[in-house]
């Protein structure tokens, strides 16, 4: 026997699987339609993508099968042991990340690829949940509004390449509808761990959505006269407000754990990129109006045709009551507007202007523009005169973009055809038998924009950005070929130069040096800069060094080769002990720097400029050059520097053979280069001496190392890895030795453990508990109410529905089939 509540509920399902599957649908045909992996040869991995976000969830796929060398907190996989928990709650925090787990590891790119699929389809069925809460109207015309915003172009074309910006998407329908729950006093424990969820999956774009929120929650109080208190239509606002907001503030402190050393991290990365913000030309912006339209520097406002013209329509709509259309149609136009003002661009992005793509938060606009359309269609279907108004409102803003170098032939002629075929199935709903043609319609130009717009996105991405193949024989030969050489942790094994991505290690396995992410740790950058590293992406992606020295220095003892074999070498262990003695500290030299942490002089100078004496291995830093340069007598290196971007890596150039091997460079000579000589055998001895006097018995896990000191031990134990925050030794914050963990040592020492905890954690888990206990005591007395009542449940306080929500002609109600 069904509820009275059963037949709306069982529809907002029926909308919601509506928009889930149109969103599939359209999603999985602009990417065929494009001819992108899995559906043909192009590359999806575009950018940071495939540099970055699908080896992490290849290293999520080895944590969820024991696989991986560390664990939730550390790293012992990338930049020579790095925090994990940061990069963990940036990027894989979200509940669809561990979907990864049940896809074979050499389909990842696969399971990435999925998971976005899915984390779409879920925003779309999140929006119609949240239109269903707030108003009641025809299920498929929710889930028709529902896809749009999911097919929104910041989605298809921004978020679909940043997976993790997806759970932002889904996050503020999510957000909103705890606002409408503190808005009919319901559900407070439920809010805040909705409200924690969302910022724990990304808590970037869950910030954005929570602003957009409150904005959604403003409007909706503006709008109601029934929120009253003591016939106080003020204090009953003011305690909705009230009830929002704890419920944000319980919510984010229960994700404390995550957030405080995410945040902490962020404090204490490589500063990376930043610019000064710049508005986007108003062609341009009202360009990305259109279907089919790509640019990285401007927002992607596409959201539908049919959409649109609700929105548009609106002011005209005299169904809708005055006050409704002011509101909804002044948020929509100032929230566009707020993209294009430095304070409010700032605001919307945490005061910080983001690297990269400046418009974030255009998913925000999108889900807005959604609603606004959904309170006008819930009051009733538009008539000639409102469509008629919104599409013109709409031919002035296609007419605006005409200068606009960013708009198609394409576009326009999809939004022309989308704006007749969409406006005419808006007017023919108006009668009962032609629901089924004209919702066919409206769901037949959403796909094909939204298609036609992937697919745009793509060639522009592939245009213009860097893409990396997915997952093939490459990728599994060198895996294969890692894993045969591992002897972790007796030495470690690196992914090599050249590599595929930025976080080789990460995705084909070993222990490297190379890193890429939003956390990559000022020292350690700093460190590797001093003994000779390149970059990419302004710091932030630390390549693998491929220098005898470090490698002995790091313990690196395998390395993969760029001909796929391994090359060996003995290194010093993990944890090795330096001799007493004042700080030390780097100079400009990296061929210096390294000899100052070996402990040793292994190189010699040139004998002339540019040439080494026979037998010698040769070595080029040149980092702001960008070309080649060779040994007179060997093969052409390439050195790749675009300054600031790109930093060149120092060159091994190979065995000098006296005056024939002389240094040449292919381009002009750069302003700033130097080679040096190294002798193998003096490297061999130091490396001896290293490896005499290192402590015993190492024993590394996911949590940090131990070792059993020689007998008379004294001086600085040194752990090769960066000497980031969270390290402490014998539970004394540890020290440096020019940029790696350090701990002095006594005579009288027999052992030294040395534990990794991301700063941030301990206070964020406190705080979590108290906010976990505050919810608790806030509903124990609402049960204890109920109990007092004999139990009898409490009858639901009707939803609060805006006066003027049902025309007299043609009502919303009157569309269900």
């Amino acid at each position: 026997m069904s509820t009275p509540h059963s037949s709306p509920r069982r529809h907002s399902l029926f909308g919601s699987a509506l928009a889930a599957l149109i969103t599939t649908v359209a999603v999985c045909a602009g990417d065929a339609l494009a001819r992108v992996f899995p559906y043909g040869p192009r590359h999806r991995g575009v950018n940071d993508l495939g540099n970055q976000f699908v080896p992490f969830h290849a290293h999520l796929w080895d944590l969820l099968h024991g696989r991986a060398e560390g664990g939730l907190l550390l790293n012992w996989q990338s930049g020579y042991g790095t925090s994990f928990l940061p990069d963990f709650g940036t990027y894989l925090t979200s509940p669809f990340a561990v979907l990864v787990g049940v896809f074979p590891r050499e389909d990842i790119d696969l399971a990435v690829y999925v998971i976005t699929v899915l984390k779409t389809a879920a925003a779309a069925a999140a929006m119609v949940w949240l239109l269903r809460t707030q108003r009641s109207g025809p299920w498929w015309a929710a889930g028709l509004l529902g896809a749009s915003y999911a097919l929104c172009g910041w989605s298809v074309i921004e978020a679909a390449y940043n997976p993790m910006w997806l759970d932002g998407l889904i996050a503020f329908p999510l957000l909103c509808l705890t606002g409408e729950w503190a808005l009919r006093g319901r559900r407070p424990g439920a809010a805040a761990l909705v409200v924690a969820l969302c910022w724990t999956a990304n808590f970037y774009t869950a910030y954005m959505a929570t602003l957009g929120a409150a904005l959604v929650l403003v409007v909706r109080l503006a709008q109601e006269r029934d929120v009253v208190a003591g016939g106080r239509p003020l204090l009953g606002r003011v305690r909705v407000l009230g009830r929002a907001a704890t419920a944000t503030v319980l919510g984010v402190a229960l994700a404390a754990p995550v957030l405080a050393p995410l945040f902490l991290s962020s404090k204490q990365a490589y500063p990376g990129w930043s610019r000064e913000f710049a508005p986007v030309a108003t062609g341009d912006l009202l360009a990305r109006l259109l279907p089919a339209t790509y640019s990285f520097s401007s927002p992607a406002l596409f959201v539908g045709t049919g959409t649109l013209l609700l929105v548009a329509a609106l002011p005209f709509h005299r169904a809708v009551p005055a006050r409704a259309r002011l509101w909804w149609t002044g948020l929509v136009l100032a929230v566009l507007l707020s993209l294009q003002w430095a304070p409010t661009h700032l605001a919307w992005h945490a005061f910080a202007t983001p690297n990269g793509s400046p418009y974030r938060q255009t998913f925000v606009l999108a889900g807005i523009v959604v609603i606004a359309a959904w309170a006008g269609l819930a009051a009733g279907l538009p008539g000639v005169r409102a469509l008629a108004g919104g599409a013109g409102v709409l031919c002035l803003a296609a007419l605006g973009a005409a200068g606009s170098s960013t708009a198609t032939g394409w576009g326009y002629a999809l939004f022309g055809g989308g704006l007749a075929v969409a406006g005419c199935a808006w007017w023919a709903l108006r009668g009962r038998r032609l629901v089924l043609p004209a919702a066919g319609l409206l769901v037949a130009v959403l796909v094909g924009q939204a298609a036609a717009t992937i697919a745009y996105g793509h060639l522009g991405k592939l245009g213009g950005l860097d893409d990396y193949p997915s997952w093939g024989p490459a990728h599994a030969a060198r895996a294969e070929a890692l894993a045969g050489a591992g002897g972790w942790p007796a030495y470690r094994t690196d992914a090599g130069r050249p590599a595929l991505t930025g976080n080789d290690p990460l995705l084909l396995g070993g222990e490297g040096g190379a890193y890429y992410s939003s956390h990559t740790p000022d020292v350690f950058t700093r460190t590797m800069v001093a003994l000779g590293a390149g970059w990419t992406s302004r710091g932030r992606n630390v390549q693998s060094l491929d220098n005898p020295v470090t490698d002995a220095v790091f313990a690196v003892g395998a390395r993969l080769r760029p001909d796929g074999t391994i090359g060996r070498a003995t290194a010093a262990p993990l944890v090795t002990v330096r001799p007493p003695g004042p700080p030390l500290a780097y100079g400009p030299s990296p061929f210096a720097n390294q000899e100052l942490l070996l402990g040793a002089r292994v190189y010699e100078a040139p004998l002339a400029p540019g040439l080494c004496r026979a037998g010698t291995e040769a070595f080029l830093w040149a980092p702001e050059y960008n070309g080649a340069a060779r040994l007179a007598d060997g093969p052409a290196f390439r050195l790749n520097a675009r300054p600031p971007r790109n930093r060149a890596a120092l060159q091994p150039m190979g065995v000098a053979h006296g005056p024939a091997s002389r240094l040449v460079f292919d381009g002009p000579v750069p302003a700033r280069w130097e080679l040096a000589c190294l002798d193998r055998a003096r490297l061999d001895t130091a490396v001896a001496a290293l490896r005499a006097s290192a402590p015993t018995a190492p024993r590394v896990d996911a949590s940090g190392v131990r070792a059993t000191l020689r007998p008379g031990t004294s001086g600085t134990v040194v752990l090769s890895a960066p000497a980031i925050a969270g390290w402490t030794c014998d539970g004394r914050p540890a020290g440096a030795h020019l940029g790696l963990v350090a701990f002095p040592v006594s005579p009288g020492t027999r052992s030294v453990a040395c534990t990794f905890r991301p700063p941030g954690l301990v206070p964020g888990t406190a705080v979590a508990v108290i906010a976990a206990l505050v919810l608790l005591v806030r509903l124990v007395p609402l049960g204890r109410f109920r109990r007092g009542n004999g139990g009898a449940p409490r009858s639901r306080p009707r939803p609060s529905v805006p006066s003027g929500t049902r025309s007299p002609r043609a009502r919303a109600s009157d569309l269900r089939v």
